[in-house]
């Protein structure tokens, strides 16, 4: 089998309502999809979600990349030796993570139809379905009780607040989201590096009857000594996301014992392949993982669901960046029932978009 031709194909797609975190609001995704194509007639899709303050791409940057370096790269050789071709490019992968993952989901997508199986299967297939969270960006307290209502009667099981910009309210958001919500509804806090050890501290202290389950990125991540402090005060486990951005900060995070768990996003550490090698140094220091996304295309979201359930120490899926998205090509990659994420069982990523 060799590939014959790669098109790219960039997709602007407005989100149904604009959201706040600590450091920027989103009103729109901009996604890139590559197309693989072969002798054998078999097409392999990939997608990529970049976000500069996260993987210092634009949309622009990653055509570029994918036209003078993927493309000269891949045309002619032999999809199905992806670790070959991985191993070539993985030096790219700092400032191009993204448009890496891409690449490596579309690969992987191929190897999948051309044995005719799901993805998650040929890496592992632990489980076969994920509960996910889904998101409340910063709101005030009534938009975000109201809103809390709302993903509740749609069936989810988990809410994941975004906070990071005053932790009095934060404090006051999270305690009155109990009061209204009870018991049975699991909450996870993300401060998008928005605290100091101190005020990370005392929103802990203070919300302690909450019973948050994970406290995520609390402190800057150019100072991951700072979550190393944060992880030593709380009872509560403290989650890495923007501090892990690749293979060697796993590991740095690992030995120094900062973290409890850690937060993979395909797009920020360049695709499924990295994503296994990180997940495999989180295990060995006895670390739990999350799965997260951008604001992803649906097709992004299956590449992370099928690593996701390919993995026992994946414990934790933060897969709801495409529920969103106006206009995306790729709607029905994955399957949403009550909270639940599931593939959709065809081959490889399970889904061709509609591009």
């Amino acid at each position: 089998m060799k590939i014959t031709s790669v098109e790219i194909i960039p997709v602007e797609m407005n989100l149904k309502e604009p959201y706040t975190i600590a450091y920027e609001t989103v009103g729109k995704a901009h996604n890139i999809f590559i197309k693989l194509s072969t002798n054998e007639k078999i097409t392999g899709f990939g997608c990529a979600a970049p976000d500069f303050p996260v993987t210092n791409e634009t949309p622009e940057t990653v055509i570029e990349f994918t036209k003078s370096v993927i493309e000269p790269m891949i045309i002619g050789v032999d999809p199905l030796r992806f670790m070959l071709h991985h191993e070539k490019i993985r030096n790219f992968i700092a400032g191009n993570s993204s448009a890496v993952a891409m690449l490596d989901m579309a690969m992987f997508d191929i190897l999948g139809k051309k044995a005719q199986i799901p993805l998650y299967k040929i890496l592992g297939g632990f489980r076969d379905r994920m509960k996910t969270s889904v998101t409340i960006g910063i709101l005030p307290v009534e938009e975000t009780l109201a809103r809390a209502d709302e993903f509740i009667a749609d069936g989810f099981k988990i809410l994941k607040i975004k906070g990071g910009l005053n932790v009095d309210h934060d404090i006051e958001r999270m305690i009155k989201l109990r009061e209204k919500i009870g018991k049975q509804i699991l909450l996870r806090f993300d401060a998008n590096q928005g605290y100091t050890v101190e005020q990370s501290i005392k929103f802990v202290e203070k919300t302690r009857n909450v019973k948050i389950e994970i406290l995520e990125q609390p402190t800057p991540k150019g100072e991951p000594d700072l979550l190393g402090r944060v992880t030593g005060s709380v009872h509560i486990p403290v989650m890495a996301d923007e501090s892990l951005m690749n293979l060697r900060d796993a590991f740095r995070l690992a030995r120094k014992e900062l973290v409890d768990t850690v937060n993979v996003k395909l797009m920020k550490v360049g695709g499924i392949n990295e994503a296994l090698q990180i997940n495999a140094v989180a295990k060995s220091a006895g670390l739990e993982v999350m799965v997260g996304c951008m604001d992803e295309s649906a097709l992004a979201i299956s590449a992370g669901l099928h690593y996701a359930l390919a993995r026992p120490n994946v414990e934790y899926a933060d897969l709801d960046g495409h529920l969103d998205l106006i206009g995306d090509p790729a709607n029905g990659a994955v399957i949403l029932k009550d909270g639940t994420l599931y593939p959709t069982n065809n081959p490889g990523l399970g889904f061709d978009p509609n591009l």
